[in-house]
């Protein structure tokens, strides 16, 4: 899991700084709401809907978006503790149009239907550690299995193409874990302003990733890795050693910039961010 202790301090000390700026803490409207994201260029029709799948532990409310025609290569989208929203619903969509069918969950179904933060990305992160601290590698793995199992059976979902999976924040950790869970589904694994990547435990996220097939994009935030300085030279030299291709870049932006609710959203970065997923699906899931 991310260092969400430390979360609401770091968004006052970068707001201090002046390097959340005004109109962007001030384009928040609460309640969940996103701000607009970039059009996509000759996107797709989408189908969008919300489902509910099956997991050995109950019943988890989903959000899934695909092209409106044909097959496309799965996606399963772990969204940040700020869990499934309009932000992401839109994140969603707009990899849809981009041709991919995807999957974005409520990691919290076993204690809460969505929206589980009432005020989305503005949500207090003390009143959501306890739906946090309730997911562990157990959950992870069995969610990640019930997920891409749902997926592919999906008549929209291309068969013959690998799956990717991308996770935020504590998000992070579980796509790690999924790619682990599924190894022969799971081609392309890609985790932003995630913590908890790198762990002293065997079951660390970063070493069950490094026995997977998968190639990595690593969007690592500035002041995580200040906290954690060895975390991307750890990965680096674990993913090295597996012969797996990973792309681990440190961006200059606070933990929590990509989703467009964020008190924090820095959309330059996190439209970088975005071109960088979308040239690690489009090599592999292709």
């Amino acid at each position: 899991m991310c260092d969400l202790d430390h979360f609401e301090e770091d968004r006052q000390r970068y707001e201090s700084l002046g390097l959340v700026t005004r109109k962007q803490f001030g384009a928040i409207l609460g309640a969940g709401v996103a701000m607009m994201l970039p059009q996509v260029a000759n996107a797709v029709t989408v189908t969008e809907a919300d489902v509910n799948i099956k997991t050995p532990d109950g019943e988890a409310d989903c959000y899934f978006v695909h092209p409106a025609s044909g097959t496309a290569p799965g996606v399963l989208i772990w969204p940040d503790i700020f869990g499934l929203r309009p932000a992401f619903r839109q994140m969603g969509k707009r990899l849809a149009e981009s041709g991919y069918s995807v999957l974005v969950v409520n990691p919290f179904y076993r204690m809460k239907k969505a929206p589980t933060a009432e005020a989305g990305g503005a949500t207090p992160i003390q009143d959501l550690m306890p739906l946090a601290r309730a997911l562990n590698e157990t959950t992870h793995m069995t969610d990640a299995k019930a997920f891409i199992g749902w997926l592919d059976g999906q008549a929209s979902v291309a068969k013959n193409r690998k799956v990717g999976t991308q996770g935020y924040c504590m998000g992070g950790p579980i796509a790690f874990r999924t790619a682990a869970a599924v190894p022969e589904r799971v081609g392309a694994v890609a985790s932003f302003h995630a913590g908890g990547l790198v762990t002293d435990q065997p079951n660390s996220p970063h070493l069950q990733a490094a026995k997977t097939k998968a190639q990595f994009l690593i969007a690592i935030a500035e002041n995580d890795d200040k906290r954690s300085p060895n975390d991307k030279t750890v990965l680096k030299e674990t993913f090295e050693k597996a012969n797996l291709p990973a792309e681990i870049e440190v961006y200059a932006a606070a933990h929590g910039w990509c989703p467009p609710d964020s008190r924090v959203y820095n959309e330059q970065l996190a439209e970088k961010a975005w071109s960088r997923l979308l040239a690690l699906y489009g090599k592999v899931l292709a």
